[in-house]
């Protein structure tokens, strides 16, 4: 099958994966082949009885930063007998903000390859002459990039075509217009809250079959509700 979606991991923990990604939708996504995952260790590429990736910084300063010679053989080993280059990200808290819109360039190509960072980080030469896509989950600190690289994969492995039951159910989420996804409700139409010893109700226009004006509703409470939560987003 050559239209399998790629994600090919560049990390010093491949054990780590598939991980979560190995169960639900995403997990059966990976069973049926639509898409596939694989590792490269970089500590395979050290040419030390140690497994050394890492060395001291120039310059000082603390920790230690993964050498270029190894992603560099990383990379190539990723690259064998490929029809079509893959894009090349770096997970980074310095890189550019994970979006929905990347995740939906991602998933219409032919897959990833992923570095994932430890210590201090990744020479920087390595990342500019292979020109890595520099990609962050967050304004926060991770120990390594494994868990920010699942995030991205099951971004764009959710939007690929025959994962998610129904399609439509991606089109009306949350970033898909810049707004918040409105808020959803199920049964029981009245719930007690058993704490705090009160009822909520079900807006009634959701029970009032009216598709038109739960449409127009549904618009609004996603304006007050990106207005509330992600104003930056309007």
């Amino acid at each position: 099958m050559t239209n399998i979606w790629s994600a090919k991991i560049l990390t010093s923990i491949p054990e780590t994966f598939p991980g979560p990604l190995n169960h639900s939708i995403i997990g059966n996504a990976l069973k049926k082949k639509i898409w596939d995952c694989e590792t490269f260790n970089l500590k395979y590429f050290s040419t030390d009885k140690h497994n050394t990736i890492d060395d001291t910084p120039y310059g000082g300063g603390p920790g230690m930063i993964i050498k270029p010679d190894i992603v560099e053989k990383a990379v190539n080993k990723a690259m064998e007998n490929m029809e079509k280059n893959l894009p090349l990200v770096y997970m980074t808290p310095a890189g550019e903000p994970l979006s929905q819109k990347k995740l939906e360039i991602f998933s219409k190509g032919p897959g990833i390859i992923i570095l994932c960072g430890r210590f201090e980080g990744v020479d920087e030469r390595v990342l500019d002459a292979y020109n890595f896509e520099r990609i962050s989950v967050g304004d926060y600190i991770l120990a390594g990039g494994e868990i920010a690289a699942m995030n991205l994969i099951e971004g764009c492995v959710r939007l690929l075509p025959g994962v998610v039951g129904k399609m439509e159910s991606l089109q009306n989420e949350s970033f898909n217009s810049d707004l918040l996804e409105y808020p959803q409700y199920t049964k029981p139409k009245i719930w007690f809250d058993e704490k705090h010893k009160k009822s909520y109700e079900v807006p009634d226009i959701l029970l009032s079959g009216n598709h038109q004006k739960i449409s127009e509703w549904r618009k609004k409470q996603s304006i007050i509700k990106t207005k509330k939560y992600r104003p930056e987003l309007l």
